[in-house]
């Protein structure tokens, strides 16, 4: 090998001698090429505009399990918890129907909405501890969204900051809802935030877009299940609008709160739901045991 290079080199410079010039190679064009290719791999092609822009960069919000669970919250570090085990009970019929392990098919069961009759029954308790509980499964992918547009609390709850999210991407055609997801910190749990607020919002969940908006979400993943923290049913029309969308919702009711009237006026508004369920919360502690005794939170 050292001879060869030897001869190259003594014809080369018999050449330039000779007045021959001879192209060298360029030290700087691999250069370039690395760069296009680093450049390429940023770059993914938008189908609907038919051109190309820069992808998102991951967006990680980190939970902090301690803060959660000292605010009563299960996380995956929680022990064996009478409340990770209540939990455990209110997700396994949810599951079952969202993977299609039901009796009969139900539309769109993997579309959860967590809602209540009143303000201050613990729906945003409960939506946080479900999506939490049902990605601590193996056969689970959740995305948790604040539905609440109006006075959301997830973000306050789970200590992250605000960001786009469903409103913006209702408002803002050229907006992907992959460009506002946001991953955390618990592999199987995404987020996706309200946004900004829009006085239009309860048209907005009503909108063509927000069907299309849902189509996308539950089926990019055989095994995605959708979490709604939604608006009190009473309260305004956005949680009513959400729900003729959903295939199941759960209607938190506070124990000794709640009137029997007040609970049969929120339930009348979803009699096109096809699964209703009630989660009873902040029951006193009895020997036949309830959900969450003493557990729940305000929001």
């Amino acid at each position: 090998m050292k001879n060869l290079i030897e001869e190259a080199t003594k014809r080369l410079q018999q050449l330039e001698q000779a007045g021959i010039q001879v192209p060298r190679p360029s030290t700087e064009e691999p250069v370039v090429q690395r760069a296009a290719g680093h450049a390429q791999a940023r770059v993914r092609r938008d189908p609907f505009i038919g051109e190309e822009r820069p992808a998102p960069a991951a967006k990680v919000r980190v939970i902090d399990f301690a803060r959660l669970q000292v605010n009563g919250f299960v996380t995956p570090t929680t022990a064996n918890t009478k409340l990770l085990h209540e939990f455990r009970i209110l997700k396994r019929p949810l599951i079952q129907n969202a993977l299609g392990r039901s009796a009969g098919p139900i539309p769109n069961a993997n579309l959860i909405m967590v809602t209540s009759s009143l303000p201050g029954e613990g729906k945003s308790f409960v939506s946080l501890n479900l999506a939490m509980s049902m990605a601590m499964e193996v056969d689970c992918r959740v995305l948790l969204v604040d539905g609440d547009v109006l006075l959301p609390s997830l973000p306050r709850l789970l200590g992250v900051g605000p960001a786009k999210g469903l409103m913006d991407v209702l408002t803002t055609p050229s907006l992907s809802v992959e460009e506002v997801l946001l991953k955390t910190n618990v592999p199987r749990l995404d987020l996706l935030l309200a946004g900004a607020p829009d006085r239009s919002s309860s048209e907005l969940l009503a909108s063509d877009a927000m069907q299309r908006l849902l189509q996308e979400l539950s089926s990019r993943y055989a095994d995605r299940i959708v979490v709604f923290d939604s608006p009190p049913l009473l309260s305004t029309t956005e949680s009513r609008t959400l729900a003729t969308l959903m295939g199941q919702v759960v209607v938190v009711v506070e124990a000794e709160r709640t009137t029997h009237g007040t609970l049969e006026s929120a339930l009348s508004t979803l009699e096109s739901c096809p699964v209703v369920m009630t989660v009873l919360n902040r029951a006193p502690q009895s020997e036949s045991g309830s959900y969450y005794g003493s557990y729940g939170h305000g929001s």
